[in-house]
């Protein structure tokens, strides 16, 4: 295909998605203007603001751009979900996996909805900024990102001044990064997006009533807990590191959990089958523990190891308990794309609004992407290829 050709279909791809999310919009002036956004998030801009969106639509000012974020009439949860039934439509796969996790986005300043001294996984440390919670979508025909929430400290809904001076509803109470979480894994599985599996984090599977409602949706979980995690056996409970310093050599088997960008990425693998008790486990399902070792020493010459609390239906392989594992780099490799190619995080507002409406289209530009690359020749090639790949009383898998 010549350069003229794919641009041509580049053009007509983004046509269709537009047509798609067209009803969202009131007005024409919004909906073209919210066009020249994407396309300003999609082109290879030095920066993606306000202003060089603008430049790039060939306006003189950002007044407009500002104006369809803040104060346009137009339905960015709408927008949202034709953008998760997109993304269903050419990326979805009965295999696949929702992933939830956060993000931080540094700011400065005390006005920017739910900014506060607050702990950023993304800078690794204590910053002021804001944290969105999101819910990705993995299959082996793409990754992306298909729903999103703007978490706000107990700062921030206890002080409905501040809030309403960030255009914050009334009715918008505290709720936890957890609880966000269910609510978009919950819109997710109510549209049926095909999906088998959830994973998260230890900051959400350390919490037993994510898992329970997990449990309660009927969908199956690999989440990772942290080392000193409460596990049942026969006799009582145990510590999740406890438990794994027991295990058996022959128990530890050398396998990837997805391709990575330097190859496979290989871990060593055990897995511990779990008492099932009937008044907590789904009738049918079964539970696991996983554990996850690395290959190299740290710093400190150790080998460290990661722990995970599986449920699924009785029968179901370690490999694809360790395959679901792995699936939980896709939301890292989420927040890396759309940060880097279409401007995730390169927002300048401050309205709680704003926020959802700019990291909506934003979203929508990721998924083109994604899509795009799904439906190339070459894409399209490399998916048909791919194949479904003690002491305590718990069964290890040897």
């Amino acid at each position: 295909m010549s350069i003229d050709e794919d641009l041509v279909a580049w053009v007509a791809g983004l046509d269709d998605l537009f047509g798609r999310v067209a009803g969202r919009f009131y007005r024409a002036e919004p909906r073209l203007r919210a066009r020249a956004y994407v396309r300003g998030l999609l082109a290879p801009l030095a920066g993606k603001n306000g202003w060089t969106i603008a430049e790039a639509a060939g306006e003189e000012t950002p007044d407009g751009m500002q104006r369809l974020l803040n104060h346009a009439a137009w339905d960015a949860d709408g927008v949202r979900d034709d953008v998760r039934a997109y993304a269903v439509e050419y990326l979805g796969d009965p295999d696949g996996v929702l992933v939830v996790d956060e993000t931080g986005f540094i700011k400065k300043g005390v006005k920017s909805a739910g900014v506060q001294r607050q702990y950023s996984g993304t800078a690794g440390r204590i910053e002021n900024c804001q944290l969105g919670v999101f819910c990705a979508y993995t299959t082996v025909k793409g990754r992306t990102l298909i729903d999103r929430e703007l978490y706000l400290p107990k700062s921030w809904t206890g002080d409905r001044d501040r809030c309403r001076e960030a255009y914050v509803p009334d009715n918008v109470e505290f709720a936890t990064k957890t609880t966000l979480a269910k609510q978009m894994l919950a819109r997710a599985l109510d549209a049926g997006v095909p999906a088998r599996w959830v994973t998260a984090d230890e900051a959400y599977g350390g919490d037993y009533k994510f898992r329970t409602w997990l449990e309660d949706r009927r969908i199956g979980y690999v989440v990772a807990v942290p080392r000193n995690q409460t596990i049942p056996v026969t006799a009582g409970s145990t510590r999740a590191d406890h438990l794994v310093a027991h295990a058996p050599a022959q128990a530890w088997k050398r396998l990837s959990c997805g391709a990575g960008a330097k190859g496979p990425r290989m871990f060593d693998w055990a897995v511990a089958s779990l008492p099932v008790y009937e008044w907590t486990t789904p009738p049918g399902w079964s539970r696991w523990l996983l554990a996850r070792r690395g290959l190299s020493p740290n710093t400190k010459g150790e080998l460290e190891i990661a722990y995970y609390m599986c449920c699924a239906p009785t029968g179901t392989s370690d490999e694809e308990l360790i395959r679901v594992a792995g699936a939980r780099w896709a939301v890292e490799d989420c927040f890396q794309t759309a940060k880097t190619e279409v401007g995730l995080d390169q927002y300048q507002v401050r309205r709680y609004d704003a926020w959802y409406r700019h990291v909506t289209l934003a979203m929508l530009a990721h998924t083109y992407l994604a899509v795009t690359a799904a439906i190339a020749p070459k894409a399209l090639a490399a998916a048909s290829s791919r194949s479904p790949s003690a002491k305590f009383d718990v069964s290890w898998h040897t």
